[in-house]
């Protein structure tokens, strides 16, 4: 007998703000499955409290304790519902399947023009509502001009679907002209051009400045104290048939999401796992996993660099720098890249949010750049934040680096 796709995603609505709305996700399994979820759970902007993760290799359980990070985030729970369904292998209702089905094949990208009365903080603005209209925002320019009034270019892809109606558009422009009230002077929406393929590949980061921001001894001395807390190790003891991967860090934000797309890049099998909540700011997480194989981790070096790989994620998940221009300051971000192409969820939120919630101006947002360093991919931010004696960005970086990462 079926299984009933209500059934494969259940939320257990969290009674009251001080506690954790529960999601259960019971479905067959697939490689990487779990990185799927969590990355799901971090574009809703909800945080893991704790979870757990169990498979046979043939059908998964999972589940997972989560609180709006901040709190006063609306989450729409039925669109969660759909989008985490969506994840799981054979489980898609057929109504549902052929929405993103086509979605998933072609991404097609559009390209969001706002035309508006500049301000400060309008950026962040417009990128807090993009989210919250499940619009990834894949690229970003802005041009301002001398009287007062900025051009922003929103290069987004469609979690919904919805953008292909004229209706969507309308209605996505409507949000954004509420939002931002007198300021808004025009919005419209539109398919990418295909000179947007032809760039979206490249960055413009000299690379004397992309290695100084993507280099190990840069995090480390940005962040000593996280290198300090961080412990990771593999146990072959415990288990006849699974490594045990025990790690204990700093608890930050996507850290589980950031763990679990390590492992999927790395075809890591987790067989069963423990997410325990964060204990005066530390979290531990227990993995029993298996190589590609099916088989325990023996080799030493392949230990030796998995473990690496981790710690060098909880130093620093996201690469963040200040580079200066001539009298100007630029604010550098780089996240790793998912081997499916993906970027970190959110990462433009963030990084406006924190320049919103320090007082700090954006100029020109330049972000969509790829790096290639360390063995994997980043995808990079550009940020120009104007004069360094102005607003002096600089003497901000450790409130900066917290609030982004």
């Amino acid at each position: 007998m079926g299984m009933s796709w209500d059934d494969v995603v259940l939320i257990e609505k969290s009674r009251s703000c001080n506690e954790p709305t529960v999601v259960t996700v019971n479905c067959p399994d697939k490689a990487g499955l779990g990185c799927d979820l969590l990355r799901v759970v971090l574009e809703f902007g909800l945080y893991v409290t704790r979870g757990d993760f169990s498979t046979d290799g043939k059908w998964c359980y999972v589940v997972l304790w989560v609180v709006p990070r901040p709190v006063s985030l609306r989450v729409d729970w039925e669109s969660l519902k759909k989008r985490l369904v969506s994840c799981c292998p054979s489980m898609v209702p057929a109504f549902y399947l052929d929405q993103l089905s086509s979605s998933s094949r072609s991404t097609p990208l559009y390209l969001l023009k706002v035309f508006s009365m500049d301000r400060r903080g309008l950026i962040h603005d417009v990128t807090k509502l993009l989210c919250d209209l499940e619009l990834t925002i894949q690229r970003l320019k802005v041009m301002t001009t001398p009287d007062g009034k900025v051009l922003d270019l929103f290069f987004v892809t469609d979690s919904m679907n919805i953008l292909h109606t004229e209706i969507g558009r309308e209605e996505t422009c409507e949000h954004l002209s509420v939002v931002l009230g007198e300021c808004c002077i025009s919005c419209g929406i539109e398919l990418a051009g295909p000179e947007y393929e032809c760039q979206q590949g490249l960055s413009s980061i000299p690379e004397a400045i992309a290695e100084k921001l993507l280099s190990c001894e840069f995090s480390v001395v940005e962040d000593a104290s996280k290198v300090k807390e961080a412990s990771v190790m593999v146990d072959n003891l415990l288990s006849p048939i699974h490594s045990l991967l025990q790690i204990q860090c700093r608890d930050q934000k996507g850290l589980i999401y950031d763990i679990l797309r390590i492992s999927k890049d790395c075809d890591i099998q987790i067989a069963y796992g423990r997410v325990s909540s964060s204990v005066n700011g530390v979290r531990s997480l227990e993995l029993f996993i298996q190589n590609e194989d099916g088989k325990k981790i023996l080799s030493n070096e392949n230990q030796i660099a998995l473990c690496s790989r981790l710690k060098e994620e909880m130093m620093q998940p996201l690469r963040v720098m200040i580079s200066n221009r001539g009298p100007d300051t630029e604010l550098l971000v780089a996240n790793p890249v998912e081997l499916s192409g993906r970027g970190r969820p959110r990462v433009v939120y963030d990084v406006t949010f924190a320049l919103k919630t320090l007082g700090i101006c954006i100029f020109s947002p330049y972000g969509g750049g790829k790096l290639d360093g360390l063995g994997y991919e980043f995808k990079t931010q550009r940020i120009k934040c104007g004069n360094r004696k102005t607003f002096n960005v600089g003497s901000r970086m450790g409130s900066l680096q917290v609030l982004v990462s």
